[in-house]
């Protein structure tokens, strides 16, 4: 495999999460690895946090609060007037946070260890929320509300941008124009900046990289992101600088905004491996093409404008750009057009000085094809576990580290109306097969060390975890795992708890506005009694349920808003949903709904699309509800619902204006729970899976004639099945080829073939030996 000799460098801008990388670029390394690129890969949203939460970052902090002319709120004086207490605290706390002390809980809790500022007047039951065991859980989440303490207080001073889930994400939100980035940019830079800048320095003297590319998941990420790109050219004016990610496929797919690229040399769409393989490649010949005697490198500096923002060629006919940042002038390479450049997928500033969009028909990088995630060279160790709000499903976001992976490629259904789906990450759907995943899933834990997997698809597929959690069976590799998914009818029982045993802890799944009418509009291809139905059966088989809710669809009415908050009572109050997030409706450019909207009776109203991001719409809802209003009430319903507080309190008592009674029944979900299963008989085309070991066989002879018994040996318990003598070599046969032939598919239809002459296998799947069998494990699938 030839081997590149460009220097790259990945780098995600501050901030996504604490607790855990953003994959992207460990997945762009694991692939770049498999074409024989050397990368060094940085989080340097962690990197700030560590530098800013330490104690000499604080007393920076701390020493430019008091230069400055800050007008302070009396929750910033309080906290001043705390300087020595945050001082002296911050490490052991980041300690505590990174699971190296531990000890540190019970001061935490009850020793008035930490100084408390505004985050901590409202704060909850923690004894309700945590019982009196979970000391370390309810330290860590004291932590937290310290760490978001100092967040404010530099939010409130020397960082206005910062926020440790949404940096500077004002600046990126709907901006359909570059200018308030661009002026934030050019103004000089805050102390937070400051320490970036520090960082950059560092990261760029050590590495010395031909290519920087950034990751761009989120609108927080970009400032951060044109901030060091603007740094590393000031530093290694040669070094050319990529952007891609999900903000920009999102955003800025129609970018015309040339200053843009006095930061970014070249921006990507969708799927990185693809268009970067093309860049890289392109670089690698260029960078030959240019070694060349040290007199012609002379030459091309000596031929060099001094004027900011000109144009000129070298010898090569490469055109070079001379831009300035911060003050300082910088040059930057704008690729010759004498040719048609070999480019995927790729936005550029061409030698004219105007956005161009190049992509010539390269074919996909097939998702069989993209590698194992490369996390080698993160600081693994170093990431904070956070418990920030009091949310189960929150809690397994933020706290703990996932390593972060992807069942398919894109959405199977992608029929969702405001949904993206128009877009080639939910458009292109493409699946790799379980053995390859699960080859993953092991190279991944012998890197990391650790044996947890959040599975990242917008809708994993139920037929591709079925396979993977078989796989993950077969070889007896041990994981735990939680996913986003479509609670679809597919998810039947039985799957639930074969994904269960394969290290399934949680699920999250769109139920959005629980109303039959506004699902079919949705097109989410569920209604609300399938919903209840699979949601019970991943609760039966302990797989926690997280479900996504929205609010404001077009056409939704009060009635509608309040029948859902109705279901959304029902099923907590049945204990088959244990968490849930109301999200208000948002209508965007490349979802059906953003693309046709008079077809959902609503009228868009802007924004117009401008030179720079375009996606979020607004929109006018003549015959729908005031949405904005039934906001705060839902939210605080909701939160005392997964509390189990106040479920049998009339709907009206969360509103403060006048609210329409419920049409819903009181007992929906729960007949839609209790409607009855189909009989195994009728799943004759169904396979058997049993998750127990193979059992041992004898006869008997007792009172009531001879009898074979089988006894299995299981994790929690023994039991024993007593079946009919003919019954008991063919059932103990079937048991044990289960158990030791994965990949062979034992239909029912095939059982029932073999089962022994002279007795009724019918009625055999209605006796207590088979119901005993179907409790203790043996799956049909």
């Amino acid at each position: 495999m030839p081997t590149s000799s460009l220097r790259i460098l990945l780098i995600t801008p501050p901030l996504t999460q604490l607790n855990t990388p953003y994959p992207a670029t460990a997945y762009i390394k694991g692939f770049l690895g498999t074409r024989g690129y050397a990368v060094t890969q940085t989080d340097l949203g962690l990197e700030l946090v560590l530098k800013l939460f330490s104690k000499p970052g604080l007393t920076r902090v701390f020493d430019a609060i008091a230069a400055g002319a800050f007008s302070l709120s009396d929750n910033a004086r309080r906290m001043l007037r705390l300087r020595q207490s945050y001082l002296s605290t911050i490490e052991p706390v980041v300690r505590f946070l990174q699971n190296k002390d531990n000890t540190l809980a019970p001061r935490i809790c009850h020793s008035r260890f930490l100084p408390e500022a505004s985050r901590f007047d409202n704060i909850a039951d923690l004894e309700t929320a945590f019982g009196t065991m979970g000391l370390t859980d309810q330290a860590r989440h004291l932590a937290t509300l310290y760490l978001e303490d100092l967040g404010d207080l530099i939010k409130e001073t020397v960082g206005p941008q910062f926020g440790f889930s949404r940096y500077a994400e004002k600046l990126a939100m709907s901006a359909t124009t570059f200018d308030a980035l661009h002026e934030a940019l050019q103004a000089p830079p805050n102390l937070l900046d400051q320490m970036l800048q520090e960082l950059v320095d560092e990261l760029v003297a050590r590495v010395q990289p031909d290519v920087a590319g950034f990751t761009v998941p989120f609108p927080g990420n970009l400032y951060g992101a044109l901030r060091l790109a603007g740094r590393i050219k000031q530093l290694s004016p040669n070094t050319h600088t990529l952007m891609g990610g999900g903000y920009p496929n999102t955003e800025l797919r129609q970018i015309r905004e040339p200053r843009f690229f006095d930061y970014i040399d070249y921006l990507t769409l969708d799927d990185g491996e693809g268009p970067w393989l093309r860049l890289l490649e392109w670089l690698s010949e260029e960078k030959e093409r240019q070694a060349a005697p040290k007199e012609r490198h002379a030459e091309l500096a000596e031929a060099s404008l001094p004027l900011a923002n000109q144009s000129f060629s070298n010898e090569a006919g490469e055109m070079l750009r001379q831009v300035q940042h911060d003050g300082l002038t910088v040059q930057q390479r704008v690729p010759s057009q004498t040719q048609p450049l070999p480019f995927q997928r790729t936005f550029l500033r061409n030698a004219a000085g105007e956005v161009e969009y190049i992509n010539q028909p390269f074919p996909d990088i097939p998702h069989p094809e993209v590698g194992t995630p490369d996390y080698s060279d993160l600081p693994l160790s170093e990431y904070l576990s956070v418990i920030e709000v009091l949310n189960p499903m929150h809690r397994l976001w933020s706290d703990g580290r996932w390593n972060k992976l992807t069942v398919a490629h894109g959405c199977y259904w992608k029929r969702c109306s405001f949904c993206d789906v128009t877009l080639d990450y939910i458009s292109r759907y493409e699946t790799a097969p379980s053995a390859l995943l699960v080859d993953r899933i092991e190279q991944i834990i012998a890197q990391t060390g650790q044996t947890g997997f959040h599975f990242v698809d917008e809708a994993a597929p139920p037929l591709a975890l079925r396979d993977l959690a078989i796989e993950l069976l077969k070889r007896r590799v041990n994981i735990t795992w939680w996913g986003n998914i479509r609670f679809e009818k597919t998810f039947t029982p039985d799957l639930c708890r074969l994904l269960a045993a394969s290290g399934c802890i949680a699920v999250s799944g769109g139920l959005e506005v629980a109303s039959d009418r506004l699902l079919a509009l949705m097109e989410k291809g569920v209604t609300i009694a399938q919903v209840a139905r699979v949601t019970d059966g991943f609760t039966q088989a302990g797989i926690m349920v997280h479900a996504y809710l929205m609010y404001g669809f077009p056409t939704e009415t009060a009635q509608e808003t309040v029948d859902s908050l109705e279901v959304v009572r029902q099923l907590f109050e049945a204990g088959i949903v244990q968490s849930g997030y109301w999200h208000r409706f948002s209508m965007t450019a490349h979802s059906p709904v953003g693309k046709n909207p008079a077809k959902y009776q609503v009228a868009a109203t802007g924004p117009e699309p401008g030179p720079f991001a375009w996606n979020d719409l607004w929109h006018d809802d003549p015959t729908g509800t005031d949405h904005e209003q039934f906001g705060p009430g839902l939210a605080k319903a909701l939160y005392n619902y997964l509390h189990g507080v106040a479920l049998h309190e009339p709907l009206n008592f969360w509103f403060d204006f006048r609210v329409p009674k419920s049409t819903v029944p009181r007992q929906l979900i729960q007949k839609a729970v209790q409607e009855p299963a189909k009989p195994d008989f009728a799943k004759q085309n169904q396979r058997l899976f049993w998750l127990g070991n193979a059992p041992e066989l004898r006869q008997e002879t007792g009172k009531k004639g001879p009898r074979a018994v089988l006894t299995f040996y299981e994790q929690a318990e023994d039991f024993e099945v007593s079946v009919p003598p003919a019954l008991g070599p063919w059932l103990h046969i079937l048991l044990t080829r289960l158990t030791t032939d994965y990949d062979t598919k034992v239909l029912l239809k095939e059982v029932a073939q073999s089962f022994p002459a002279g007795h009724s296998f019918e009625r055999f799947l209605e006796s207590a030996a088979w119901l005993t069998l179907r409790e203790k494990g043996l799956l049909v699938l």
